[in-house]
């Protein structure tokens, strides 16, 4: 698959992701998606296992929109692909509520690419 193709289709995942995140379903979107043994790095300091990611997205208050913009891959393997791009949502109120650099990295699992770490690091300027 040609870089392009490959980075436009987990760009995909990553948008389902987020608008999961937006319509209050991201529990079962990052159940399904992430591998048994993946985690999430999140920004504000805490690494979080499926489990936790699941439990805690059931809790979770909705984005209402959000932003990705200079989205890079990395093919690592074969079957491991990593997507860094910068990211930005919103939540109702002071905007903007997050801007961040994002990465994701995806092995291919099962027929299909599943999500095996996520992490945020705050772009602090943006933040401040």
């Amino acid at each position: 698959m040609a870089d392009n193709e490959l980075l436009v289709e987990l760009l995909e995942i990553e948008h389902r992701g987020w608008a999961s995140l937006c319509d209050s379903t991201g529990a079962d979107f990052y159940g399904s998606i992430m591998t048994d043994d993946g985690v999430m790095v999140l920004a504000h300091g805490v690494v979080m296992d499926r489990e936790a990611v699941v439990a805690s997205l059931n809790e979770a208050p909705p984005w209402r929109t959000y932003e990705i913009s200079d989205a890079r891959l990395i093919e690592a393997a074969d079957d491991t692909a990593v997507v860094v791009y910068t990211g930005r949502a919103y939540r109702d109120g002071a905007e903007p509520a997050f801007e961040g650099l994002m990465s994701s990295v995806y092995v291919r699992k099962h027929g299909g690419w599943r999500l095996a770490l996520y992490q945020q690091t705050v772009i602090p300027e943006a933040n401040a």
